[in-house]
């Protein structure tokens, strides 16, 4: 009950920050609930989008993580503006959210294996893949193929970087060598797939591992749903897009929940004798 003070009613208000309301169910869930879940809504499971380092923290053993290429930061070589130019944008973002570009990498541990870890980071240009980010992913596969060590690669992007043009483009084909060149070094290369998984980073990297996991509902695909509708003039089948359509269709080998991830790779680690 609020406190009366002549004709001024004073209430008592929550502290904000306190409750999310969740994307999946739209309910208003406790914050530390959810946190605790690993950022999974407690009532209907949707798995909200995290940042790289939170899934650092949740896929690797308490500090056993060996960030590398943490000062990698992205140029701008076309110098290209729109409403604003490209390199502000860039300055701004990296103050917002406190990292220099959409992609965490490291040598880690899950459940005591030690891996080359790298995981997108959607707040940071909605995890899109420039120069930086192919970079990290290829020089990854080096160092995981250099130590004989798994290579595990969370996505979770809207696709190549437009304000980096064919420099972007470029990543695809970069990335795709390098890990054709594990492949031939008879590296394991588990990819992780949240939501959203898309365009340039789903026709390249993240289709390649030898394990395809994928998360819950995560978007996963090339164009947009609305965009091939609009193309082929066609009514898409139901769920199309989704981890279980493609899991159904053959693309994804298994559904897992954020919870269990861990064991997974850990398991598939283990069954692959690395």
């Amino acid at each position: 009950m609020g406190r009366t003070n002549g004709d001024v009613t004073e209430k008592k208000g929550v502290p904000e920050g306190l409750w999310i309301k969740c994307p999946g169910c739209a309910e208003t869930v406790f914050k530390k609930s959810v946190e605790a879940n690993l950022m999974v809504c407690p009532k209907c499971q949707h798995h909200m989008r995290v940042s790289g380092a939170q899934r650092v923290e949740q896929l690797t053993d308490p500090g056993s993580f060996e960030p590398f290429n943490q000062d990698m930061s992205p140029a701008d070589p076309l110098g290209f503006i729109d409403e604003k130019p490209y390199i502000q944008r860039i300055r701004d973002t990296q103050r917002k959210t406190g990292v220099n570009d959409a992609m965490q990498t490291g040598f880690g541990f899950i459940k005591g294996r030690r891996v080359v870890l790298a995981c997108m980071d959607f707040k940071f240009f909605g995890g899109s893949m420039g120069s930086v980010v192919g970079e990290k992913i290829t020089q990854s596969v080096e160092r995981a193929m250099d130590a004989d060590l798994p290579l595990v690669i969370v996505c979770c992007s809207g696709g190549a970087r437009m304000q980096e043009s064919g420099f972007s483009l470029m990543q695809m084909a970069k990335t795709s060598a390098a890990l054709a060149r594990f492949h031939e070094a008879k590296g394991l290369y588990i990819s992780v797939l949240a939501d959203p998984t898309t365009g340039g980073v789903t026709a390249s990297f993240a289709m390649l591992g030898d394990v395809i996991l994928a998360e819950p509902k995560a978007l996963i695909g090339f164009a947009g749903p609305r965009v091939i509708a609009q193309t082929i003039r066609q009514e898409l089948p139901p769920g199309f897009q989704t981890a279980e359509f493609l899991l159904d269709a053959g693309f994804v080998d298994r559904i897992v929940h954020r919870k269990d991830l861990r064991s997974e790779i850990s398991r598939v680690i283990d069954y692959a004798g690395k």
